[in-house]
């Protein structure tokens, strides 16, 4: 994937989400979560289906994710990642959060 763009937020009580600009087309994703990984941002993103329902398969997709501190109403900008290293270790802080998550359902 490339040319990714954030095309517009919207913010609503159940979830937030992005559209994002692909080669492929617009796809709109729910945002799942924000991590932190080795001192930078990234976001998780969750794509939805045509009803506009997160997808029944569980995919997610990864995006390096930063935001202007000089500007809070810019748009945040997301950047593929393109490294094995960098993506294997967003993808295990994921399955770490996965995992908090599940632990504080449980107490």
């Amino acid at each position: 994937m490339s040319s990714e763009m954030i095309h517009e937020y919207e913010n609503s009580d159940e979830e937030m989400s992005v559209t994002l600009t692909l080669d492929e087309g617009d796809v709109e994703c729910a945002i799942v979560t924000i991590l932190e990984v080795n001192g930078r941002d990234y976001i998780v993103l969750q794509p939805k289906d045509e009803n506009g329902e997160p997808n029944a398969n569980g995919d997610v997709w990864y995006y390096r994710y930063s935001e202007n501190p000089d500007d809070p109403n810019e748009e945040p900008e997301l950047d593929y990642i393109d490294d094995d290293e960098e993506y294997e270790a967003v993808e295990d802080r994921f399955q770490e959060f996965l995992d908090e998550c599940e632990f504080d359902e449980m107490i």
